[in-house]
């Protein structure tokens, strides 16, 4: 205040009396302090948004945090968790994700950037096991879950280290693909992210199939096959999986064999039941195309034999397959008193194609099944069933054998009382038949 006052000229002319030159002061006085105030706002503002939005400031404060941390996970759980509410992780999650798996920023290719010191606390420099592997699956996991619009940009980061394979030594390899089982197996990563894995330099090196090998046994320590198999169809993975292999071994015999040896042979089984469902896919799609064709039946049933000769597929997959063909070749009346005479026109036309699909007992019963199951989910057909069945019966595609054989134990639970009864007085005939049968042929001994 005296230093104000000094600088102040006091003459009666410019000031009338004491109190106006007091007022002129305390005015003077407010205002300098003020604008010293609002400098050290400043001044503590600019620091903290140099460590918020500056790159490198970020970068230092996550690796000095990692230091003070070092192997203690939930620590570094605990500081991640503190720092997203002064650090900018939206802005960069990719240089977040960067230093908890490579100890520092990654440059194009998987090398990493000099401009800071990297840490020896990350992914990278852990121990390669499955227990280490998991405690840092559940750093990621907190992380996530504490700021969920990480999510996208985590994504994102694991297909780049996936492209950056061939970069890394093996050992960061292994660690990086028995973490990213774990998050899958956890749903902290979508499976779409294998996509990265069929870059073309990445297969023809051998990078792809090496890590997919470590990926897929972690992940099927954490779940079984029937939830991996899940997760790949959810993403369109699980037609894919040959593409870990280059063109030229592109082959259900050789992925089997590779995955067979390296102690994996639930994918290598589940990749074989995938080719077998492309492939029946494929065949259904060609049957209805010569059917709308018109062609004729020989052709058909010899294109239908080869083609289970080369996919290996048994008959009783074949006549299901046949059955639902035949049943989606036409567009089906809308009145159920008509329907039954469209269907019986139509399987009378195609009666022999199932007659040279139905060569086994066990063919024959899993035929009446599919009918079953066809003439309960179609609300139209549920009085067709046994015309249906009788006329099947008729042209020697179902015998008596199979017929009873459904009726007293094979059928299922759909439409059974309905079916059941709709067939009762036929059973009882072909009883009857088989009983007069057995009656003559002692009578002739």
């Amino acid at each position: 205040m005296s230093v104000i006052i000094t600088q102040m000229p006091f003459q009666g002319r410019e000031y009338d009396d004491l109190q106006m030159f007091l007022t002129c002061v305390w005015v003077r006085y407010v205002l300098e302090e003020g604008r010293k105030s609002l400098a050290l706002i400043n001044s503590v503002f600019s620091t903290d948004e140099k460590e918020r939005f500056d790159p490198s400031q970020f970068q230092e404060s996550i690796i000095q945090g990692l230091n003070q941390t070092g192997t203690d996970l939930e620590a570094v759980a605990k500081f991640l968790d503190a720092s997203g509410a002064k650090l900018d992780y939206r802005r960069y999650a990719e240089t977040l994700f960067d230093i908890l798996v490579a100890g520092g920023m990654l440059a194009p290719g998987g090398t990493l950037s000099e401009d800071v010191t990297p840490t020896e606390f990350c992914l990278f420099k852990a121990q390669e096991d499955i227990e280490t592997m998991q405690a840092y699956a559940q750093v990621f996991n907190k992380l996530i879950r504490r700021y969920k619009y990480l999510e996208k940009g985590f994504e994102e980061e694991i297909k780049k280290l996936l492209l950056f394979l061939k970069g890394f030594t093996e050992s960061e390899r292994n660690k990086l693909a028995m973490l990213t089982g774990i998050l899958l197996a956890n749903g902290n990563l979508s499976a779409s992210i294998l996509s990265s894995l069929f870059n073309e330099n990445l297969v023809k090196e051998g990078v792809s199939a090496c890590f997919a090998v470590k990926l897929f046994k972690s992940w099927l320590s954490e779940k079984d096959i029937s939830s991996v198999a899940t997760s790949l169809r959810k993403v369109g993975m699980d037609n894919r999986l040959m593409e870990l292999f280059p063109a030229n071994k592109r082959s259900c015999e050789h992925f089997s064999k590779y995955f067979t040896d390296a102690g994996l042979k639930e994918i290598s089984d589940f990749a074989r039941n995938q080719q077998s469902i492309g492939a029946r896919k494929e065949l259904q799609k060609e049957l209805q195309e010569q059917m709308a064709r018109g062609d004729p039946l020989k052709d058909i049933i010899a294109y239908v034999r080869e083609e289970m000769k080369k996919n290996n597929i048994s008959e009783q997959t074949m006549i299901g397959l046949i059955w639902l063909s035949v049943m989606s070749s036409v567009e089906w009346n809308k009145k159920e008193e008509l329907v039954t005479e469209q269907a019986i026109k139509l399987l009378k036309q195609y009666s022999p194609l199932l007659k040279a699909f139905t060569s086994q007992g066990l063919s024959e019963l899993t035929l009446l099944l599919k009918i079953q199951e066809y003439c309960y989910d179609n609300i139209h057909f549920m009085k067709a069933f046994q015309k249906i069945v009788v006329l099947l019966y008729k042209a020697d595609v179902l015998s008596e054998e199979a017929i009873l054989k459904w009726y007293n134990e094979g059928h299922v639970t759909k439409g059974k009382s309905v079916f059941l009864e709709q067939m009762k007085k036929f059973v009882e005939w072909l009883k009857n038949a088989e009983e007069e049968s057995e009656s003559e042929e002692e009578e002739a001994d």
